[in-house]
């Protein structure tokens, strides 16, 4: 078989380029690999730490030793009070009953630029009576977004609006994603999921 064989001004063989072009590749499919993607049904749901409200550290690992997390990510703050994300948390704490009787918590993420985030977050639950198993969580700068591939990368936008139940050997049983500002889960589906 020829093999045509070439040279290179500087005298390096083609098989040396050719390596070299392999290894970039290999270096690519890497990086590409490595970029995170949103969880789904099956996965083991990537652990978090995100301060609470009140300052608090809320962990996955932490919670799941007391039973099922149901986590919501919000769209935080796009430069208003989504009003989706109202009636989604209205309708989640409505339901806080049986979602006690599942004895699950359910974690509510609020994005946004960090600059601000808390008292934007403060005025989100301003009117709501927040029941114990609830959680809200801030997630400053798009950190917890970003580790989950949720982060909606454009101009008024923070995140793709999901909902995840995780089991308490960590694994997620139910996912939501939704990629625009409708879609969200709604509880009677999450709470099927819980097996409530």
């Amino acid at each position: 078989m020829y093999t045509p064989s070439y040279s290179c001004p500087n005298g390096r063989s083609a098989v040396l380029l050719a390596s070299r072009f392999v290894v970039m590749t290999l270096l690519l499919a890497t990086t590409a690999m490595a970029r995170a993607e949103a969880p789904k049904v099956g996965d083991t749901a990537p652990a978090f730490e995100m301060n609470a409200m009140d300052g608090s550290k809320v962990k996955l690992a932490t919670l799941l030793k007391k039973g099922p997390v149901v986590l919501v990510i919000l769209r935080g703050f796009p430069g208003y009070q989504c009003p989706i994300c109202n009636v989604q948390v209205k309708e989640l704490m409505d339901k806080s009953d049986r979602f006690n009787a599942a004895k699950s918590q359910v974690v509510l993420v609020y994005p946004g630029p960090a600059e601000g985030l808390k008292a934007h977050a403060d005025e989100f639950v301003k009117d709501k009576t927040v029941p114990k198993s609830f959680r809200f969580v801030l997630d400053p700068d798009y950190a917890f977004l970003k580790s989950y591939d949720l982060r909606w990368e454009a101009a008024n936008e923070t995140s793709y609006p999901s909902t995840f139940v995780i089991d308490r050997k960590g694994k997620i049983v139910f996912a939501k994603i939704s990629h625009s500002h409708g879609g969200r889960a709604r509880s009677e589906e999450v709470l099927k999921a819980l097996g409530k």
